[in-house]
């Protein structure tokens, strides 16, 4: 393989060769604490475990989607600056793989009209409500199953077909490949926008399928991009402590994933304002009473922290140029829009069950750790053998001479 200047002296400590137990020891771990966390919820009085499986089910996938996302805009740009870390992106895109077999303790309740989620699954509700009969059609086990496979299929495709490609290029060093990526990228994006909307319209927004927002696919997609851009920081400072790609990831890289980072904080705020002010002027009953939920009760204070949390604070912390090229400063606000995208998500779901009181318990720990296990040994599924930077992509060179100019 050939190598750059700036890779030979690392390029044997790009390969990941993480050892067969680790991955299958992390991915039983995470087994073994969802199947805890099922027989704790069916023993609570909350929402139990259905409701905590679906927010950290949705968590994880978001950092994938996100992911992804980058990869096929990078690809649509042309962008070279990325190169040095794309391929982290493209690791974290193939997780999906994985995260795909799991979203099936949600999806069987539907097909058997057994859901604690989705009322519409439910004959008997939805012969008592005009409007759930007149949903029907859309709102129905077998096209709910159907939408999920076709969603899972194109998610796992474009993962699977980007990062072979780059892998594929990293021992030819054939540019008809990057060509070939670049093409693709614009139907990628379109197939990507239209499935993750619908999705996140058929996961989270029907849990009160009396509540509609046409905007809420653009909320958990700003979600999902912030989560992401976090992660990806994070995980590229986790493999250099350990000892890869030290010289190709540099100080440069981080300054540019911290700023978009920031740059998709105020989109998030954005998204969250426009769907708020639109059902808040407009004051229709059916519209504003998923807002009434959540900004009442205790329920306020975790509306109150998320715009605080999630827009105001990180906004002021990672202005600085200084912050962004600091990794303690840049890791530490990582770290904290991680969390707090994690607090959206459950801020999204679990008012619908638990709307005078916030429950949160062991359930909801459990299943974060155990799916985040198993979202680990995805990644390092998806890493055994590959190197972590696209060291005979074209546009290399470029990306390893980034450098922001001083304002």
């Amino acid at each position: 393989m050939q190598t750059t200047p700036r890779t030979k002296n690392e390029n044997e400590r790009l390969r990941l060769n993480a050892p067969l137990a680790l991955r299958a020891g992390l991915a039983a771990l995470g087994g073994i604490l969802l199947v805890a966390a099922w027989a704790l919820g069916k023993e609570s009085q909350g929402p139990g475990f259905a409701a905590s499986y679906l927010i950290n089910f949705c968590y994880f996938l978001s950092l994938s989607l996100g992911a992804l996302f980058f990869v096929a805009m990078g690809h649509l740009t042309r962008a070279g600056w990325n190169v040095a870390v794309r391929r982290i992106a493209e690791l974290m895109a193939a997780t999906v793989l994985w995260l795909a077999p799991l979203f099936l303790p949600i999806l069987v309740p539907v097909l058997t009209g057994t859901s604690p989620l989705y009322v519409w699954s439910h004959p008997e509700a939805v012969a008592e409500d005009p409007l759930l009969a007149w949903k029907a059609p859309y709102l129905n086990g077998p096209f709910f199953a159907f939408r999920a496979v076709v969603y899972f299929a194109v998610w796992a495709w474009l993962a699977r077909f980007y990062l072979v490609q780059s892998c594929r290029q990293d021992d030819s060093g054939d540019p008809a490949l990057t060509r070939r990526m670049e093409r693709l990228a614009p139907a990628s994006l379109v197939l990507f926008g239209l499935s993750v909307s619908f999705a996140s319209f058929d996961w989270l927004m029907s849990l009160e399928p009396h509540w509609f927002s046409t905007i809420f696919g653009l909320y958990y997609f700003s979600g999902s991009v912030v989560g992401c851009l976090a992660a990806w920081i994070l995980l590229a400072m986790a493999l250099q402590a350990g000892g890869w790609a030290r010289q190709s990831i540099t100080v440069e890289h981080y300054h540019e994933l911290g700023k978009l980072l920031l740059g998709f904080i105020i989109f998030w705020g954005y998204m969250a304002f426009s769907q708020y002010m639109l059902i808040w002027y407009a004051n229709i009953p059916e519209e504003s009473v998923w807002y009434l939920a959540r900004q009442t009760g205790p329920w306020v204070w975790c509306s109150l922290g998320l715009m605080f949390g999630h827009l105001f604070l990180p906004f002021f912390g990672l202005l600085s140029r200084e912050v962004k090229r600091r990794k303690m400063l840049l890791g530490a606000w990582a770290v904290w829009m991680l969390a707090i995208h994690w607090i959206d998500l459950y801020w999204l779901v679990m008012p619908t069950f638990a709307p005078k009181y916030l429950p949160f318990g062991p359930t909801d720990i459990l299943c974060l750790v155990g799916l985040g296990c198993i979202f680990i040994a995805g990644f390092l599924y998806s890493a055994r053998g590959r190197a972590l930077v696209p060291s005979r992509d074209p546009r290399l060179e470029e990306s390893l001479a980034l450098e922001n100019a001083v304002p």
